[in-house]
């Protein structure tokens, strides 16, 4: 683990938004890092769906270490303690889960991991931030009006800091979020697809910057 839970939370909520991506191979997981990075994005999130994730998990945490040091790297899509374990052994720095699991909150407070659970209901977020999760993402925001709920949540628990994730890349979308009172965002496939994986970096570069772009003129 390069990073404590504080410095990684504190990054989402500077940047405000955490591009998610399940990696081709490693050569495309290293262009879309290198991206990211370059356009002011340090915390990415890689998805645990695909055979072989974790082995190139492992090589892109030590070639991120020597070309990009301050990129944040974390693991999605882990439902069990075990699978954390893995992955945090393998130099992850948090973890995301569709689900709240009391197992892999306890297991990522054990090792000051930074736990973002998914929840979809108030009752969850409540359990979610009794576990200790600081920032709990919202999931799935595509199954409700997610500005609405949002609103409708803090409005009882304005101290939640919520994070729907697999947001549309759009101005329109990215404004609503904010406007509902998000801390942050997760943007996955409208962003970074199989097909912008393949793509030439710069058009890669341009689809991360104009994004970034819709978030900062959010926040303004």
């Amino acid at each position: 683990m390069r990073f404590d839970r504080l410095t990684v939370h504190s990054a989402m909520l500077e940047i405000g938004a955490v591009p998610i991506f399940t990696p081709l191979d490693y050569d495309a997981a290293c262009r879309v890092v290198s991206t990211c990075a370059f356009e002011g994005v340090r915390v990415v999130e890689i998805t645990n769906r695909r055979e072989g994730i974790l082995g190139l998990f492992r090589q892109l945490v030590s070639w991120a270490a020597s070309e990009h040091p301050d990129v944040v790297l974390g693991v999605g899509t882990i439902y069990d303690a075990p699978t954390a374990a893995m992955f945090v052994d393998a130099g992850a720095n948090f973890i995301v889960s569709p689900i709240v699991s009391p197992e892999v909150a306890r297991f990522c407070n054990r090792r000051r991991i930074a736990y973002l659970p998914g929840c979809g209901s108030a009752s969850e977020i409540s359990l979610a931030e009794e576990l200790g999760a600081e920032i709990v993402k919202i999931f799935p925001a595509a199954a409700f009006d997610g500005p609405a709920f949002v609103r409708g949540i803090l409005g009882p628990s304005p101290w939640s800091k919520l994070m729907p994730t697999n947001i549309t890349a759009s101005d329109e979308a990215v404004r609503a979020w904010f406007k509902s009172g998000v801390a942050a965002v997760g943007v996955g496939g409208s962003l970074i697809s199989d097909a912008a994986q393949r793509a030439p970096s710069d058009q890669l570069a341009g689809k991360v910057r104009e994004f970034m772009g819709f978030v900062r003129s959010a926040r303004a």
